[in-house]
C-alpha cells in the first residue's frame, strides 16, 4: 500500500474520530430523530469514502456540515418525489400497481431525474416529463400547452442536451 493511501486513511479516521460524535449532535437537532441523525452522519462520512481523493480541509466542520445538508435537501426531495408517486398510483387501476421492488426502482429513477431537471426551466421540464415519463407525442404535448410543435422540439432539445452535459459531465 503506497504511503499517500496509508495518509488517507489516516487522514479519514481522524476525520471521522474528531468530528463524527459533533455532526451526528448537529443533526440530531436539526431533525429531532437520533436513528435518521446516525444514518446520516454516517452517510456524510460514507460520501467522503466514495471520492476519489481525499480533500485537505481548512474548515472541516463546515465541509461535513455542507455535505449533511445535502444529504437532507436529497432525503426531502426524495420524499417528495416518492409522495407525487404515490399519488399517482393511488389513482391507477390495481393491476397495474408495481410490486415492491418496482416501487423502489421506480422511485429511485424519478429521484434522479428530479435531480437532473431541477435547474431547467419549468416549462422545459414539464415537456420532458410529458414525453419521457408519460409517453405523449410532441404533437399532443404541444396541443395540451397551447404552443407549436417547434416549440415542444427546441424544449425538448434543451432538456436532453442538459441531461447529456450533467450525465456526461
Amino acid at each position: 500500500m503506497s504511503s499517500s493511501v496509508i495518509k488517507q486513511q489516516t487522514d479519514f479516521h481522524e476525520l471521522y474520530r474528531e468530528h463524527h460524535h459533533w455532526l451526528f449532535a448537529m443533526l440530531c437537532r436539526r431533525i429531532s430523530c437520533t436513528a435518521t441523525a446516525e444514518d446520516l452522519s454516517h452517510d456524510v462520512f460514507v460520501r467522503l469514502l466514495g471520492k476519489s481523493y481525499f480533500p485537505q480541509l481548512d474548515e472541516p466542520r463546515a465541509y461535513l456540515a455542507r455535505i449533511a445538508h445535502g444529504l437532507l435537501i436529497d432525503g426531502h426531495r426524495r420524499k417528495a418525489v416518492e409522495k407525487s408517486w404515490l399519488e399517482y398510483i393511488a389513482n391507477q387501476p390495481n393491476e397495474h400497481a408495481p410490486s415492491a421492488e418496482e416501487h423502489i426502482i421506480i422511485i429511485d429513477a424519478l429521484a434522479r431525474i428530479d435531480v437532473l431537471l431541477e435547474n431547467l426551466p419549468p416549462r422545459v421540464s414539464k415537456i420532458f416529463l410529458m414525453s419521457r415519463i408519460e409517453g405523449i407525442g410532441y404533437a399532443e404535448i404541444a396541443n395540451q400547452l397551447d404552443v407549436s410543435l417547434s416549440t415542444v422540439q427546441k424544449e425538448m432539445t434543451k432538456a436532453l442536451r442538459h441531461c447529456y452535459h450533467i450525465l456526461i459531465g
